[in-house]
């Protein structure tokens, strides 16, 4: 396990300052969830790890979610600044 290949994409001070924002802790459960993903790679049957994993994507599904609707700018800046979701392609089904 790699523990030097995770985000840093917010700089020190952002840290001390903002640890409450939305984007602050969606960053950090990106970090869990990357660590506990490289964790799981090597450890198939950790259960409570995988549960916690579930978990953790959840409160992360939820926060994007909210800020999805509060404000769509952040929203998409956060995505592209973490690179944790693909780009939505509309594939024209009658072709």
């Amino acid at each position: 396990m790699v523990k030097n290949a995770f985000i840093s994409v917010i700089s020190q001070e952002a840290k001390e300052e903002n640890k409450g924002s939305v984007e602050f802790q969606v960053f950090s459960f990106t970090n869990k969830i990357r660590r506990l993903t490289s964790h799981l790679e090597l450890h198939k049957k950790d259960y409570l790890s995988q549960r916690g994993l579930r978990k953790t994507l959840g409160k992360r599904q939820r926060l994007l979610a909210y800020l999805s609707k509060k404000d769509r700018i952040r929203y998409k800046e956060l995505i592209d600044q973490l690179n944790i979701r693909e780009p939505k392609t509309h594939k024209n089904s009658l072709s």
